[in-house]
């Protein structure tokens, strides 16, 4: 579970771009909406300790050093970085067995696996910036498949990839869903969202409306100040 008390996300020197107080209970799928500058990927990033809270604070109930599996946007990738697939793969298993022990055969038969239920077996060997947009974002989350961490935070993880490549990614998140993990994934698509998303944070201008995606789309505000706060979450 991830609980947010008066968590206040944004930059230093800058007025917050939201308050949240509430919790993401273990297990459950979260879709967080909005427009842009809403502060969606500054929450995803706060969440994963890329950026220190304002005020206020957030706690993450789950045992073990890799709790979280955080994926960010495409376009922050460096796809000139001088790595294969499969090595790219691997580091996904770094914070179980370590840099100086070396990479067991178990868990380069774990990172083929991985690769194969994302359909990129055949790419092991190759260069990273010689992929697709969509081809790296299978290969990611192949990586996220070796992380094994319970709590789970992808930003605009279908932007910018084709439709198959979207369909894949979505059966391996309902998948990890089922598997018991806490995902949060930030999109803009509200048709993925009311298809495969059983909760909403929406961002509003500082404000916010969080619930299950019925009690979200079914009462959309016509303004920011008009917006109904729901601060409980199940999963």
């Amino acid at each position: 579970m991830i609980a947010l008390q008066e968590l206040a996300f944004g930059y230093r020197g800058q007025t917050p771009l939201g308050i949240l107080s509430g919790s993401f209970n273990s297990g459950s799928l979260t879709a967080i909406i909005g427009t842009n500058g809403s502060g969606k990927s500054t929450l995803l990033k706060t969440l994963a300790g890329l950026l220190p809270p304002l005020s206020g604070t957030f706690r993450i109930n789950s045992e073990g050093k890799n709790t979280i599996g955080y994926l960010p946007q495409l376009s922050e990738f460096d796809r000139q970085f001088p790595i294969s697939v499969c090595d790219l793969v691997l580091m996904g298993c770094l914070p179980h067995s370590g840099l100086l022990r070396g990479i067991s055969a178990d868990w380069r038969n774990k990172a083929i696996r991985a690769l194969e239920a994302v359909s990129m077996a055949g790419f092991a060997h190759q260069h990273i910036g010689k992929l697709s947009g969509g081809q790296l974002q299978r290969i990611l989350f192949a990586r996220l498949l070796l992380t094994q961490s319970p709590i789970i935070l992808l930003d605009e993880p279908f932007t910018g990839i084709d439709s198959q490549t979207t369909q894949t990614l979505l059966t391996i998140l309902q998948q990890l869903h089922e598997e018991g993990r806490t995902i949060l994934t930030v999109l803009h698509d509200l048709e993925l969202v009311e298809q495969h998303f059983p909760q909403v944070l929406q961002l509003i201008n500082g404000s916010h409306r969080w619930g299950n995606r019925q009690q979200i789309f079914a009462s959309q505000p016509t303004s920011a100040s008009a917006a109904p706060v729901l601060r409980s979450v199940a999963s």
